[in-house]
């Protein structure tokens, strides 16, 4: 059984799942007292679908190949400041992270047009605030 990008993302895909399932969402989500339907039903059938669709990519991949070396660092790169920048809004708050975060990423995938950069930085942030805490009353961390 050679090594592919499938075989590997599908196992990835495999052990998400399957912790999602098991480990996460029962941990995360909490019992409602009333409603039709239980709040990890949605989570749960979605955790079992990614986990069946890794395993499927397991057992019959197709013929694509593993990203070269460069490509797979740059990829730990962006998932390493997505990481951090959920990190740091669990610390500090959405308004304080999300602009330099949002420029941050512009800046990594090569966005150099200063109005994209205005807009990615002050707009994107402030409409997904103004939306979430505004119209649908959540609360961003």
């Amino acid at each position: 059984m050679p090594y592919s990008a499938d075989r590997l993302s599908g196992a990835f895909l495999l052990l998400l799942g399957l912790a999602l399932y098991f480990a996460i969402i029962p941990g995360f989500v909490e019992n409602a007292e009333d409603g039709n339907i239980a709040p990890n039903t949605l989570p749960n059938i979605v955790s079992l679908i990614i986990a069946v669709g890794g395993g499927w990519l397991v057992i019959k991949p197709t013929d694509f190949q593993t990203l070269p070396l460069n490509q797979f660092a740059k990829m730990c790169m962006y998932v390493l400041v997505l990481g951090l920048g959920i990190y740091g809004m669990f610390l500090f708050g959405f308004v304080v992270v999300a602009p330099p975060l949002a420029l941050i990423i512009m800046i990594m995938i090569g966005e150099r047009r200063w109005y994209w950069l205005v807009s990615g930085v002050v707009g994107m942030p402030a409409i997904i605030w103004f939306l979430v805490t505004q119209v649908l009353d959540r609360n961003l961390v």
